[in-house]
């Protein structure tokens, strides 16, 4: 498991938008959803669980640079689960 966050974009998508946004994305999975705060506005979900990014500000700021590859898409809103305090060391497989 890696450094998992959403985020939601501003409308739905067609296939070629997520293909591009979607590319290099580590642990990407994208499912249709509805604005939070108006149930009647469709939206794309983007969920993210990425193992290859160094930090979880990293991981977040490769999602939000993918989104600026699609024209007039927005990021609304940013869910991040909670995350591991301190992730172990790949050298050492988490042993002190």
């Amino acid at each position: 498991m890696g450094y998992t966050f959403s985020l939601m974009l501003n409308r739905e998508m067609t296939a070629d938008e997520l293909a591009l946004l979607l590319e290099g994305c580590s642990g990407a999975t994208s499912a249709p959803d509805k604005l939070p705060t108006n149930a009647e506005i469709p939206v794309t979900r983007i969920d993210f669980d990425d193992t290859v990014s160094p930090s979880l500000q990293a991981a977040i700021e490769s999602a939000l640079e993918a989104v600026t590859r699609v024209p007039d898409l927005t990021v609304p809103a940013l869910n991040v689960s909670a995350q591991p305090a301190n992730l172990p060391d790949e050298k050492t497989d988490g042993e002190s």
